[in-house]
């Protein structure tokens, strides 16, 4: 088996594990408590782990050591939140709304993206259609969404450092992303028409 095939299904094996710890956790948070904001956080990164493992191979990928990292940490620092006894900052159907609408995002911009969809900052083909006309990261927007909603209804200072380490790592990868398509004629053609990273009018 080929180096890079390996990477591929160990990327494919670590996504797996995280998942897996993720959803102990978080099921078993819901059994205690009824909340449903960890529930909507643990659908969101399911369908990660799906698309993993069908994506296509890329044309281009950013194999660099920054890459790799902020990839790595994006990815993995979710599965270190944990839930709170206690109640949150806001009613659990107040962040489990701000939650269902980060995983609508979610679901729209991988649902667009299909087997385009990666881990790594790669080219897998320019999509410039569907919630992809109002952001260029509307997938990332999504988990923001449900990172902070989850923050809100587990209010502790672990979780804080987590989502701030998570979705540093995350915007830093976004850029990693737009920083390798480049190149490509037809994603600086999109940039022109499109020029919202996460969040339009901010950023």
């Amino acid at each position: 088996m080929s180096r890079e095939r390996l990477g591929e299904l160990a990327s494919r094996v670590v996504v797996a594990a995280l998942f897996t710890a993720l959803l102990i956790n978080l099921f078993g948070d819901f059994q205690r408590t009824g909340r449903i904001t960890g529930l909507l956080l643990l659908a969101s990164e399911a369908l990660v782990v799906v698309l993993t493992v069908v994506r296509r191979r890329a044309s281009l990928v950013d194999r660099s050591i920054t890459a790799a990292t902020m990839t790595s940490i994006s990815i993995g620092a979710p599965a270190m939140l944990r839930s709170l006894a206690a109640g949150g900052l806001m009613p659990d159907m107040v962040t489990a709304l701000i939650s269902a609408v980060g995983l609508t995002l979610i679901i729209a911009g991988k649902l667009t993206l299909g087997r385009s969809f990666g881990i790594a900052p790669a080219n897998r083909g320019v999509v410039a259609r569907g919630p992809y006309t109002v952001v260029r990261h509307p997938i990332y927007a999504g988990y923001l969404l449900t990172h902070i909603a989850f923050l809100a209804a587990h209010p502790r200072g672990w979780n804080l450092a987590v989502v701030l380490v998570a979705d540093t790592a995350l915007v830093l990868r976004a850029l990693l992303e737009e920083r390798l398509l480049a190149s490509d004629v037809d994603y600086e053609t999109y940039c022109r028409r499109v020029g919202w990273h996460l969040v339009p009018g901010l950023f």
